[in-house]
C-alpha cells in the first residue's frame, strides 16, 4: 500500500550472501551493491537508465548510476545508514526484472529479436 513504510533493515554477512545468490551479476564492492549492464549502444543505455530512474522514483529509493556508451552501472546503498539494506535488495530485484524482461512465448508480443541488455 502506498504511503505505508516498512522498516529498512541492514543486511550483511551470510544473509547478504544468500540474497546475492538470487541476484546473478550483482556483487558487493566497497560497501555498495553493484551491477553492470552491457547494452548494444547509446540508445539502449539511455532506455535502460530511464527505466531504472522510473522504478527508483516510484520506489522513492535512488541508486547511483554511471552511464557509458554501452553500459549502465547501478550502485545501491542506503545513504542514511551507509550500508546495504532490504530496500536496496528489493530495488535490485526490481531493476533486474525490468532490465532483463522479455515477453513470454505465450504472449502476443514478439519481443526484440536479441537480448539487448546483459
Amino acid at each position: 500500500m502506498a504511503g505505508t513504510e516498512k522498516p529498512d533493515v541492514v543486511v550483511e554477512g551470510p544473509e547478504l550472501e544468500r540474497a546475492l545468490a538470487s541476484l546473478p551479476g550483482w556483487e558487493v564492492r566497497d560497501g555498495w551493491l553493484r551491477r553492470k549492464y552491457v547494452t548494444p549502444g547509446w540508445p539502449h543505455t539511455m532506455l535502460l537508465a530511464n527505466a531504472i530512474g522510473y522504478a527508483a522514483e516510484a520506489a522513492w529509493h535512488h541508486p547511483d548510476l554511471e552511464l557509458g556508451y554501452a553500459q549502465v552501472v547501478v550502485k545501491l546503498q542506503t545513504h542514511r545508514v551507509r550500508a546495504i539494506t532490504t530496500g536496496d535488495l528489493a530495488l535490485a530485484r526490481r531493476i533486474e526484472d525490468l532490465a532483463l524482461w522479455k515477453p513470454d512465448a505465450d504472449l502476443p508480443l514478439p519481443g526484440f529479436p536479441k537480448n539487448w541488455v546483459r
